[in-house]
């Protein structure tokens, strides 16, 4: 293949990858730009495997059919439960590329140092003979390239195994906080910025090697500091540590669409990364440097005792109520109740309810997770709203049933200042007129934050397996 037809099919590539990007934001055509992102990268990949410069071929092919067998393997087992850690897993395998290409990158410019001194470069092929054409202030370039691409994919390599543990649960999900655990990042990052000087002075291959392996204990420093409740911001922002890691990769290996997909991924995770934080009342900085800052002063008690109702309470409150708001989370995930609550739902507008969907940006433990259980259970799109566009309907709600959130729903982030999400913006289920919590037990959830709502009022702990409890309600409501 020329190299003017692999730039064509790259440009061709890049175009439907911003298509993919595009689509992802509606429900409605997500899947098309599921199918823009396959064709792009099918053609991404045979341009590369088929253009100039392009050797072993058979080594290549082996590695794709070896890859892509683990990958349709691992995709045919996976729940939707456990995108996020599998997410977070595909991060971690970027970071180590970036890593393993900025060391081979280093050796074949040394091979084609060596090929230039003994004049033999008719024996150079592929890279090395590429990089033996380059000028020394292009070399010098590279090294930066080298530099970043290793620093960046080996905070990404740890940091996504750290995020795939705690999502995993193999992990705690508490924050580990260690004394100075702010300047011993910024001590590692120096140390690192001085290999980098030493590595463009010349000194060899083992300052990259250090750098590595000290951004690697950066990485997992950095997010083993962060709390559950924050990891839905840290899988997004690994996302794009991944994608500048890319990037980076793409300009040492003069790999056009490479640059171009990696800045696409790194600059839409940073975007949504922050997006989130504003969900959440974060500061992006904070988040992203390890939870700078945290809780300023003993939380506020929480009275009162959590009050139990079975099926038929919770049936007979909704057999009288007209309007109705269901706030999906990570419990209903786990129980795989979305087809439960989607019959539910269907049922219940049958009877003339005005039934609806109120999702918190971070929702889940991944960004869209409850879209897109909420999709798979064919629930209908125009009645799943976000949380802006449904906040002030509570007061006039009659039942609001909540499936497994807790932080989301939390009133603590509005009326205790001390909390470690105050000022979090929050789904106010508390005003409705009756509250119902479908929760396996009495205990925190996953960021181990205690919620005054269960002992509200108007507020009744619906004790179960999420599916068996909403099925339960089925056998009631006909």
């Amino acid at each position: 293949m020329s190299a003017g037809l692999v730039t064509a099919a790259y440009v061709v590539a890049a175009i439907l990858f911003i298509l993919a990007l595009g689509g992802l934001s509606n429900q409605e055509k997500a899947k098309r730009a599921i199918y823009y992102g396959m064709v792009g990268m099918t053609l991404a990949v045979l341009a590369t495997m088929f253009g100039p410069g392009a050797g072993a071929l058979w080594i290549v092919v082996l590695m794709v059919v070896i890859g892509g067998a683990i990958g349709a393997v691992i995709a045919s087992k996976v729940q939707m439960t456990q995108m996020p850690e599998l997410v977070a897993g595909f991060h971690s395998l970027v970071g180590l590329a970036a890593v393993f290409i900025g060391f081979n990158a280093d050796i074949e410019a040394a091979r084609a140092a060596q090929a230039i001194a003994t004049n033999t470069l008719d024996e150079l092929r592929g890279f090395a003979a590429a990089l033996a054409l380059k000028t020394p202030v292009e070399l010098s370039i590279m090294r930066v390239e080298i530099f970043l691409g290793v620093f960046i994919g080996a905070v990404t390599f740890t940091g996504s195994i750290v995020a795939y543990g705690k999502l995993a649960g193999k992990i705690s999900s508490a924050a580990l906080t260690i004394p100075y655990r702010h300047h011993i990042n910024v001590l590692g990052v120096l140390i690192c910025v001085v290999l980098g000087i030493l590595y463009f002075a010349g000194a060899g291959l083992w300052t990259m090697i250090l750098t590595a392996i000290l951004a690697g204990a950066i990485g997992w420093h950095l997010i083993m500091a962060i709390g559950g409740a924050d990891m839905p911001v840290v899988v997004s922002m690994l996302n794009s540590y991944s994608g500048w890691a890319a990037a980076a990769i793409g300009f040492t290996l003069g790999n056009d669409l490479l640059i171009v997909t990696g800045a696409l991924v790194g600059a839409s995770g940073a975007i949504l990364s922050y997006i989130m934080c504003r969900a959440m009342n974060r500061n992006f900085v904070s988040v992203i440097l390890g939870g700078w800052g945290g809780q300023t002063g003993p939380v506020q008690e929480i009275e009162g005792e959590q009050i139990a109702i079975d099926a038929d309470g919770v049936a007979a409150a909704l057999e009288d109520a007209d309007s109705i708001i269901i706030v999906p989370g990570y419990g209903m995930a786990v129980a795989q109740a979305q087809g439960s609550v989607s019959e539910l739902t269907k049922r219940l507008r049958a009877k003339g309810k005005n039934v609806r969907f109120a999702i918190h940006p971070v929702a889940g433990r991944l960004p869209g997770h409850m879209n897109v259980l909420l999709a798979e259970a064919k629930v209908p799109y125009d009645i799943v709203l976000e949380m802006d566009e449904i906040n002030d309907d509570f007061p006039s709600t009659d039942v609001v049933i909540v499936i497994g959130s807790n932080d989301i729903v939390n009133p603590s982030a509005q009326e205790d200042p001390n909390s470690p999400i105050a000022g979090m913006p929050v789904l106010e289920v508390w005003k409705a007129k009756q509250v119902f919590i479908s929760k396996r037990g009495q205990g925190a959830g996953y960021s181990g934050i205690e919620n005054p709502l269960f002992y509200r009022e108007n507020s009744r702990m619906f004790y179960g397996d999420a599916k068996a409890s909403i099925d339960a309600l089925l056998q009631r409501i006909q």
